[in-house]
């Protein structure tokens, strides 16, 4: 069950950050003729992680309920039912579940104002998941301010990690004649903010690090501490990816031609593919103590 908790954390984390960082494109970042046909590209994408975030949410809750009681015949215990969401999690979770089908009643708005509910939806979403685990773990003034300090992480982290998906498709949206301009627009603001995104995740980590775990030479040799020291090196990783693909890729597009347009979708694949791993980890953490 430990194992069903970590995987339904992790499908649930990825979905609500491709659902935020998909919406921030068509709410904010594309220009404002091109968003109802980014729009229209991304609607299948952005409502499988509508469902998604949804089934997973309750299945998280059920799961949960599994591990507190230790028999899966208990899901059909009232009881046991109220003692689970009198809890800190139950009680945050049923919240988090709200949201999410909030979300997914929002899919029958039309243009716009669905884009917009579900942008909303997920950083809902994401703020609720900043008020369990270790975030929770301090009292008072202390663990509201590590609480906001997490929502900003887990937001920061949804535009970057969760924007590399529809980067891609957008590099394929370029190659049309009718949407390159607008296409092109569209990565170059996320390129502009996402430096601000990179920066406020990064910071924000090292604080919610801090407040966790302490200073690296307090780190004890525990397997949390192993898994941080993993996710530290892969975050950096994607750092340089970054970097690389934002000052000497980008530059080459006029030079270099597809050539370089094509290391650029290499190099994007692969920091999806380390974002995905790192959103496995961190689903592993909830599960471990950090001392």
């Amino acid at each position: 069950m430990e194992s069903l908790w970590v995987l339904l954390r992790a499908l649930h984390f990825a979905a609500v950050l491709l659902l935020a960082g998909s919406a921030f494109y068509t709410v904010l970042l594309a220009p404002r003729r091109y968003r109802p046909v980014l729009a229209q590209r991304l609607h299948v994408l952005m409502l499988g992680c509508v469902w998604l975030a949804l089934l997973s949410a309750l299945l998280m809750l059920a799961t949960q309920l599994v591990l507190m009681s230790g028999d899966w015949h208990n899901l059909t215990d009232s009881e046991i039912w109220l003692a689970v969401l009198g809890t800190r999690f139950g009680a945050v979770w049923q919240w988090e579940t709200g949201f999410a089908g909030l979300t997914l009643l929002a899919s029958l708005l039309h243009n716009e104002r669905r884009q917009q509910a579900w942008l909303i939806g997920a950083l809902l979403q994401l703020g609720c998941m900043a008020l369990t685990g270790h975030a929770a773990m301090h009292e008072g003034v202390p663990g509201m301010l590590q609480q906001f300090n997490h929502a900003l992480h887990l937001s920061a982290a949804a535009f970057w990690a969760g924007g590399l998906l529809p980067l891609l498709i957008l590099m394929r949206e370029a190659r049309q004649i009718e949407r390159r301009s607008d296409a092109i627009r569209s990565m170059m603001r996320f390129s502009r903010y996402g430096h601000l995104a990179v920066a406020l995740a990064l910071f924000t980590g090292i604080i919610n690090t801090l407040l966790i775990i302490g200073w690296p030479r307090q780190w004890h040799d525990t397997l949390y501490s192993e898994l941080l020291a993993v996710k530290v090196v892969l975050v950096s990783m994607m750092v340089g990816i970054a970097l690389i693909n934002r000052y000497l890729l980008v530059p080459r597009f006029r030079l270099a031609g597809k050539g370089a347009q094509q290391h650029f979708i290499r190099m994007t694949q692969l920091e999806l593919l380390l974002a995905c791993v790192v959103v496995g980890l961190v689903s592993v953490f909830a599960t471990l103590s950090p001392a």
